[in-house]
């Protein structure tokens, strides 16, 4: 419905999440005069590419359930007035509740509230930066084509600096629930901030409603831990010396080591390539995928066995849960061949993630097969996709509800760019979205062309994300509404230097790799990568 003036009302949405998905987002949004809340955990934008050399406490062994996520959801009512409530202006804030609660230990209060990332001090981009950027800024002059996470960061922190993100995002906020209001007309947003104070901490709950929600939490927050026979009781036993690749941070603890890596993707190949010359012997244990990537990228001190059976205890009973510097875990890890692997100091699981949106509890079945979306879930037990969404963007039954960053294997902040301008001219009302109907059809085809699983949201193959862009950018347009001078126009498609950059990549990946090459530098959503690009080295 139009206002008077002939422009839609003012839309007021929330974004849940600062990384360069939420940034873009928000953004693109502010452009069209939309009314934006940022929501983000941490102290910083950045997302996975903010550096914090504290680690998340453990996951369970093995993975919980999708919908509990990385984090302890609050039950609402767990705060209460204690203390009066600040006094807000934000019209979006509909109740507020203060605990105060000492402690002597912010540092692990914060881990929990906010579990950090997965980056490590050594990481660098895997595509080159003038595929990877915003259509919002172009990156420094004279940047290298593969650079640090630091500028990384810095560019996604720029980003949310120069186009005025910074300035409406709750930081040290955590969204804990989302849901329709009971009418239906909004959705009510539960968040709960994190200050500190001289004394200690305090817990603000706040309920909010909002026209719109944007989900932009990425995908690297649940590790996916493997059930491997033995592994938990490895775990159980000598806590320290087994990881998910979430919580590596630098090659120096594992010097004159031997490690069991578990997992043939870029997160397993780029710890193996950080330890090389560090530490003394790397084993690789993988499945025999269709993607796992070739052994000739491991470096000298990495082997690559099969497949793991089981982990096996030693019977020294000597031996408790404390391991001197330099002494091995006493026990064995069985190969499926048969091989024995004995002397290993550590373990790095590099198995990659679950998807999880835990504070849309009620999209969630941890029962459902992946085959039993019932076209309203959006995670099924597996935890291996996104259902039912239109362009892989907004919710088909309630498409108020939009994700931003879902595909892979994709040049990702482009694209993720590209994604937040259509959110951006959908909730402004210069763009239509087609009928639900409609998009229903489309989804449906699409499961029967791509089948259900990780490879859905896949754009590895050769065209596919210019393909994936070209219709967005079509659509959009073929929609729009024309705005008052202020807003972003229509949408322009990926430039010339773009293209024949990709085709360009493209090429250089078929040159090393051959056609599998290419598709198992690009399938690897079960991987602990921290950027899901296509990989170029």
């Amino acid at each position: 419905m139009l206002e008077s003036g002939g422009q839609p009302p003012q839309q007021m949405v929330a974004v849940i999440g600062a990384g360069i998905s939420g940034v873009c987002t928000a953004a693109h949004l502010l452009k069209e005069g939309v009314s934006v809340t940022v929501f983000e955990r941490s102290s910083i934008a950045g997302g996975i590419w903010h550096y914090d050399d504290r680690v998340p406490v453990d996951p369970p062994y093995p993975s919980n359930t999708p919908s509990r996520g990385d984090y302890e959801i609050s039950k609402r009512g767990d705060f209460s007035y204690v203390t009066p409530p600040p006094e807000r202006s934000d019209r979006t804030q509909t109740s507020c509740s203060i605990r105060v609660e000492a402690t002597e230990n912010l540092f692990d209060v914060e881990v929990l509230f906010s579990p950090p990332g997965p980056c490590y001090a050594g990481l660098r981009t895997n595509v080159p930066t003038y595929l990877m950027a915003s259509s919002l800024s172009a990156w420094p002059e004279g940047t290298e084509s593969v650079v640090s996470q630091r500028d990384v960061e810095e560019y996604v922190q720029n980003l949310a600096e120069v186009h005025g993100v910074n300035a409406h995002t709750l930081f040290h906020t955590r969204v804990d629930e989302v849901k329709k209001t009971p009418d239906g007309s909004k959705w009510e947003l539960r968040s709960v901030t994190l200050e500190k104070g001289e004394f200690g901490v305090r817990f603000i709950e706040r309920l909010s409603l909002f026209d719109r929600v944007v989900v932009a939490s990425g995908h690297y927050n649940m590790p996916r831990i493997p059930g491997i026979e033995g592994l938990s009781a490895w775990k159980t036993r000598f806590p320290h010396r087994i990881i998910h690749s979430k919580q590596y941070r630098n090659p120096e603890r594992y010097r004159n080591q031997n490690l069991v890596v578990l997992g043939a993707g870029v997160s397993a190949l780029d710890i193996c390539r950080e330890l090389d010359g560090v530490a003394n012997t790397i084993y690789q244990s993988v499945r025999g995928g269709q993607y796992d990537l070739p052994a000739s990228l491991l470096p000298p001190s990495s082997k690559r066995v099969p497949e793991v059976a089981r982990f096996v205890l030693g019977d020294d009973q000597r031996v408790k849960h404390f391991l001197e510097d330099g002494q091995p875990i006493p026990g064995r890890v069985i190969l499926k061949d048969g091989q024995v692997l004995d002397n290993i100091h550590h373990v790095v699981i590099a198995t990659g993630y679950i998807t999880s949106y835990p504070f849309l509890s009620h999209l969630h079945s941890d029962t459902a097969t992946v085959t039993d979306s019932g076209g309203y879930l959006v995670v099924t037990s597996d935890g291996n996709m996104a259902h039912n969404l239109h362009k892989d963007i907004f919710y088909i039954p309630d498409p108020t509800l939009a994700f931003v960053g879902v595909p892979y294997h994709v040049a990702t902040f482009s694209l993720f760019d590209f994604q937040a301008q259509v959110v951006a001219r959908v909730f402004a009302g210069r763009a239509k979205l087609p009928s639900q109907k409609s998009m229903r059809e489309e989804y449906e085809r699409k499961v029967q062309e791509k089948g259900l699983g990780r490879g859905f949201h896949s754009l590895h193959a050769e065209g596919k994300e210019v393909e994936y862009v070209r219709e967005l950018v079509e659509w959009v347009n073929e929609e729009y509404v024309d705005g008052d001078g202020k807003t972003n126009g229509r949408m322009k498609g990926h430039s010339e230097e773009w293209l024949t950059g990709y085709y360009e990549l493209k090429a250089k990946m078929r040159g090393l790799f051959g056609d599998r090459g290419v598709k198992a530098t690009a399938e690897r959503t079960d991987e602990g990568v921290v950027s899901s690009e296509i990989r170029a080295d």
